[in-house]
């Protein structure tokens, strides 16, 4: 392993940086307090036959889910008429005889929200009594299908705000203990503009935490004939007339795999970030139909009537789709302080979470801590270090390099870790601003072929303006300057092209950012 510097280092970023403002409330504890975090995988987007275009039971995504080494996942079947008026309630007792069946898979019920004027949201709860009635009524209330017609865009944008109110409130009023909302799929149609993120955001953060940094749908970019040959994500789309006009084309296509909005350095994601905003990603598979399954919805199936596909068939060719079986390919690692429900929410909304794809690493131990500092000390993954100003810290990083085949029977290479650094400069005055261009990349550790563990102690330097920190990483086979420009963004990923983004061949892995305060 090397590191190799970028054109501009830490030291001149931060001695460029204006005035910085401070974040907003942060958790400043160790959370694991001195002891190892218990990393759980998982999956937040999760269709079963209780949508209109998915073929499975809950208990076959269930199944592969465990099979192929998920701790926890969500179901999260489409909201709209069918799903509010049968859906949600048909499907809770398959979600139970599941969690019964499977108890080393925690299975949370949710619901794919049509937010009101924008994407789509995973919206999901802690199990428990009122469950299924809190989803009801948060989706009869405040899903996009049920908006009246007519209804101008700001009045639906302050429905979707007052949806994520109402889901804090059922936590404050003790019906459910937990809730979390997470935007999916963000930059698909160019609709979620940079000021209803805020907006959602600020409606509650205890609820409205972040965002998927890579979509579902990976396999849409297997070349034909063998795949579907689209796009990964299914991201092949153009701005409408109701796409935010500020949104460049490069926004509607992946980068690596993932959104533009996580993937651009000093992009959308970074922009939320230098405000002090925690704001986290995820990744996950939205499997409906996967690539080369032999199943198909039974014969006779009316969703419209039943609100559900009829229980799956055979079927003698194999599907070709862009879907893959939750942890095949996308998994979501969160740090969580015991194996349960509310540990997993938990470890979500503080941000203790990184996600990988094809499985390209094995674990990851990130911390800032005081330069010198005991092996357990610091801030790990969505955390704070708050030092006195001008105390020297340093990233400690350990990442365990895979030894075994992936799920397409191959061992993944590590080949490159980024570490990216902004300052964080303070609430924005223009509330759809989507860019941070003081953030950039700001070293890069190569790993050696045959390496078994990346072990890196970088020094960040005295303490002087608060700043984060975030990592990514790549096995290196497709790479081009970042948006904002090469000396930002040196080797970042590639824009994929549609009918040819074969998605085991271009892996990364990100992670969730560390906040460096001086007192």
């Amino acid at each position: 392993m090397r590191s190799r510097s970028v054109p501009q280092s830490h030291h001149d970023h931060d001695h460029h940086a204006p005035a910085a403002g401070r974040p907003e409330a942060l958790d400043t504890a160790v959370p694991d307090g001195g002891r190892a975090l218990r990393w759980l995988a998982g999956d937040h987007h999760v269709h079963t036959q209780y949508s209109a275009d998915g073929v499975y039971r809950v208990i076959d995504q269930a199944r592969h889910a465990r099979a192929y080494g998920l701790d926890w996942l969500v179901i999260t079947d489409h909201g709209g008429d069918e799903h509010s008026r049968i859906g949600v309630d048909a499907v809770h007792p398959e979600i139970v005889a599941a969690r019964a069946e499977l108890r080393d898979l925690l299975i949370f019920q949710g619901l794919e929200w049509n937010i009101p004027n924008a994407e789509h949201g995973t919206v999901f709860v802690s199990p428990g009594p009122n469950e299924v009635a809190v989803l009801k009524e948060f989706e009869q209330t405040y899903d996009g299908s049920q908006m009246p017609a007519t209804h101008t865009a700001e009045q639906n944008e302050a429905m979707a705000v007052a949806g994520i109110a109402f889901l804090g409130e059922q936590v404050r009023q003790r019906h459910v203990d937990a809730a979390l909302m997470l935007a999916n799929h963000p930059s698909h149609r160019g609709i979620d503009s940079p000021h209803e993120i805020r907006d959602w955001r600020d409606a509650d953060p205890s609820v409205a935490i972040g965002m998927e940094g890579a979509p579902g749908h990976q396999a849409g970019g297997i070349p034909k004939p063998h795949g579907f040959g689209g796009a990964r994500g299914y991201y092949y789309l153009n701005p409408t007339a109701a796409s935010f006009p500020g949104y460049p084309l490069e926004a509607y296509r992946s980068w690596g795999g993932f959104d533009w909005m996580t993937s651009t350095v000093g992009g959308m994601w970074d922009s939320l970030l230098a405000e002090g905003r925690p704001w986290w990603i995820t990744a996950n598979s939205d499997s409906h139909a996967v690539y080369l399954d032999n199943a198909e919805p039974g014969p006779g199936s009316d969703f419209a009537a039943n609100g559900r596909n009829n229980d799956p068939v055979y079927a003698p060719r194999p599907t070709i789709d862009g879907d893959f079986w939750p942890g095949f390919y996308s998994r979501t690692h969160v740090g969580a302080v015991e194996f349960g429900y509310r540990a997993v929410m938990d470890g979500l909304r503080a941000g203790r979470v990184w996600v990988d794809h094809g499985g390209l690493v094995d674990s990851i131990d990130a911390r800032v801590r005081v330069t010198g500092g005991s092996p357990r000390s610091g801030a790990v993954l969505g955390g704070t270090l708050t030092a006195r100003r001008g105390t020297p810290v340093e990233l400690a990083l350990e990442i365990e390099l895979p030894v075994t085949p992936n799920w397409a029977q191959f061992i993944p290479r590590l080949a490159r870790v980024d570490l990216i650094l902004g300052p964080v400069t303070g609430p924005v005055a223009d509330r759809d601003t989507f860019t941070a261009p003081q953030t950039r990349v700001v070293t890069s550790f190569e790993v050696g072929p045959g390496a078994r563990k990346l072990s890196v102690r970088f020094d960040l330097g005295p303490v002087d303006q608060p700043y984060y920190v975030r990592l990514r990483g790549t096995d290196g086979n497709r790479t081009q300057p970042g948006l904002m420009g090469a000396d930002i963004d040196p080797y970042g990923p590639a824009l994929d092209v549609d009918g040819d983004q074969d998605p085991w061949t271009d892996l990364w892995f990100y992670a969730n950012p560390i906040w460096v305060l001086p007192e």
